[in-house]
């Protein structure tokens, strides 16, 4: 894999349709989706835990002081590291946080991901993009996706692009019926190439059921193999050109030759009759039917 693909929703705390909103996810099918407006409160862990499974996505199975955001990922990548993190806020007002976590495709150096649903308060926003920039300075390339609650006038905003780039389509994403503003977006560092964007032909009704915001997406292009990953990749291919067709035959006959062997340990014992009383032998010397040794039992698959 060469690329990933990195989306951004708002799933505003299951109170569309959720099962909609999964089906959306799966018919973006994500390597990376960041998340904002998950159920926080208590006892919310198995209904986010069931929101992953539904898209066919994994999850850390925690997201405490994450503001309702997290992130998803797909079997197609690991998950190196995976946080979140409180904001302070104003008193009596809605919680806020973000979610970090480092990204690695097979073979590939990680990258931050950052998932981020900015305050309706514009001076909150502003300071919270100064944390949130601090953080995610964790060194190699950063992708920052979510709901920004602004356009590119509002401060948070320009101090995100001042250190990355847009690189989401600016297609009107609020409300999800109607959109009319671009407030769900993803940068990315200088360092990372963005594909061509890919329309989605996703369904209608289920976007306008899920949530109040649509998703956005983008498909990242990785740099190139990390040294292991490429001495790993030339010494599998010098050990498959080493191998000869002779050698292959060998192997087959070798591997039939055990298999019949195998078979044959594996025959039934002809167990002789116990012999009569006065004859010789103690009364129950000889095997039990099917009772074999230790050892024998052992050895033979359950």
């Amino acid at each position: 894999m060469t690329t990933i693909r990195v989306a951004s929703y708002n799933t505003r705390d299951f109170l569309e349709d959720p099962y909609a909103a999964a089906r959306v996810v799966r018919a973006i099918d994500p390597d990376v989706l960041c998340l904002q407006e998950v159920p926080r409160r208590l006892f919310s862990t198995r209904r986010v835990a069931n929101f992953a499974r539904d898209c066919g996505m994994s999850w850390s199975g925690r997201h405490r002081g994450s503001g309702g955001t997290t992130i998803f990922t797909s079997l197609r990548v690991d998950v190196v590291e995976s946080r979140h993190q409180r904001l302070r806020v104003a008193f009596l007002q809605r919680t806020r946080g973000f979610a970090l976590a480092r990204v690695a495709a097979p073979g590939r150096e990680p990258i931050a991901v950052a998932s981020v649903h900015l305050s309706l308060d514009a001076r909150e926003r502003a300071a919270h993009a100064r944390v949130i920039l601090q953080a995610v300075n964790v060194g190699g390339e950063v992708v920052l996706a979510g709901d920004l609650n602004e356009n590119e006038s509002g401060q948070a905003w320009k101090a995100f692009a001042g250190v990355m780039r847009p690189v989401s389509p600016m297609t009107p994403t609020f409300p999800a019926a109607r959109p009319r503003k671009v407030l769900d977006v993803i940068f990315a560092s200088a360092g990372l190439q963005v594909e061509p964007h890919v329309e989605l032909d996703l369904p209608e009704a289920d976007l306008v059921a899920g949530s109040d915001h649509r998703p956005t997406w983008v498909d990242i292009r990785l740099g190139e193999p990390t040294d292991v990953q490429e001495r790993a990749d030339e010494a599998s291919a010098r050990a498959s050109e080493s191998v000869t067709d002779e050698m292959v035959q060998e192997a087959e006959a070798e591997a039939a030759d055990s298999a019949a062997v195998s078979g044959a340990d594996r025959a039934p014992a002809v167990l002789e009759p116990e012999s009569a009383p006065g004859s010789g032998s103690a009364p129950g010397s000889g095997s039990a039917p099917g009772s074999g040794s230790g050892a024998d039992r052992a050895a033979r698959p359950d």
